[in-house]
């Protein structure tokens, strides 16, 4: 068995629970956050700002870290990364149910596998592959103006079709002209608005989160936050809240899986991501084999990464409930590192991915724990 996993306590504050609560305090309905009811409501996701990064940095980001308390804090989903943790604060649901079930997963339908990201195709058509109805269609069924406001290049992608349907999407190129625009929308009046910061992430890929770049970029985005609490109009509620959390991967903490051979044997293709790497097994493998590959990569790496079969994770409720449509989204081992590792394939053909320094995916505290500060009508008493 795999060594005892992070799991959250059933009830434990999640992110899934964010953007439905904020939508509620609108019209002062009883929601899980028990926010207040508000005017309009304000919901800034930040990529990347786990609670750990924001109290390692909190003289560089004064206004957020003084108002997260230990109480601010909630959890993420598993895998704790962008395409399943944005589906599941859009949707209120959990992965298991929508069915973005990670970064990379497997299509077995199609014998591949799909970037939930930025792989969308006649294959994946994003209505289809999460069937669901977002926060944001409940609102429109309300009669609330809902707006997601992020980036230009984001704003048709399948991703955004999948996971944010149901909102008048608008556009800025900086984090600026999204607060800007944010604040036009509420001046407006009622409104529900989701503003997306990607920057914070995308810097920690390229340069850590320990860089000098990162820290510019969150003394910029702490000094943003706090300009827009001020111009807020009166009534309005603002939450600030993550994705998941962020840690640094020297390359001499890479792991190479091509380098064992054994490790191998029977996997037909390899998914996840560097931190939570997914094993989709050759179908013909018969279940004694499997079993045995399975206890391989427990022997390797079991002493810095939770190894477990599909089933184990299912059974350990890391996705939720899992709609029988979505369990072949979910590959047949998955490896989360534990220890400050990367695993990586030198077998893919495009391994630009070695020379990210900011990783995520796996269950440590690091990643799954992320802020929810709040401001305006929604702060604390």
């Amino acid at each position: 068995m795999p060594a005892m996993l992070p799991v959250p306590t059933e009830g434990a504050p999640r992110l899934t629970a964010v953007l439905g609560s904020a939508l509620d305090s609108l019209a002062g309905s009883p929601n899980p956050l028990d926010l207040p009811r508000a005017n309009a409501a304000v919901v800034v996701l930040v990529d990347g700002l786990g609670a750990s990064n924001l109290r390692g940095r909190a003289g560089h980001a004064r206004f957020l870290a003084a108002r997260m308390a230990k109480r601010d804090v909630i959890r993420t989903v598993f895998p704790s990364t962008t395409a399943a943790a944005i589906a599941s604060f859009a949707t209120g649901l959990m992965p298991g149910a929508h069915g973005l079930m990670g970064y990379r997963v497997p299509d077995r339908a199609n014998d591949r596998v799909v970037n939930q990201l930025s792989g969308w195709d006649d294959r994946m058509v994003p209505e289809q592959w999460q069937r669901h109805p977002t926060v944001f269609d409940r609102a429109a069924e309300r009669g609330v103006r809902a707006v997601a406001v992020g980036g230009t290049r984001y704003a048709t992608s399948g991703f955004t079709r999948a996971v944010l349907r149901g909102s008048e999407y608008r556009s800025g190129a900086s984090v600026a002209d999204r607060f800007a625009e944010a604040l036009r929308i509420i001046e407006e009046g009622p409104a529900l608005v989701y503003v997306y910061v990607s920057e914070l992430d995308q810097i920690a890929h390229a340069h850590g989160w320990e860089s000098d770049r990162w820290i510019a970029a969150l003394e910029a985005l702490d000094a943003e936050v706090a300009a827009f609490e001020r111009r807020m109009p009166r009534g309005t509620g603002l939450l600030v809240t993550a994705d998941h959390g962020v840690i640094d991967v020297p390359a001499h903490r890479h792991v190479f899986v091509d380098a064992s051979p054994a490790l191998l044997d029977g996997v037909r293709h390899v998914a996840g991501e560097p931190r939570c790497l997914g094993l989709v097994l050759e179908l013909e493998l018969e279940a004694a084999e499997r079993r045995a590959l399975l206890e391989r990569w427990r022997a390797a790496e079991g002493d810095r990464a939770w190894v477990l079969s599909a089933d184990e994770a299912i059974a350990a409720g890391l996705y939720g409930g899992v709609d029988a449509g979505n369990r072949d989204r979910i590959a047949d081992i998955l490896v989360a590192a534990r220890a400050g590792v990367a695993y990586y394939d030198r077998r893919e053909a495009d391994r630009r991915g070695e020379g990210m320094v900011g990783q995520h995916g796996s269950l440590t505290d690091e990643e799954t724990r992320i802020p929810l500060i709040r401001s305006g009508v929604f702060t604390r008493g």
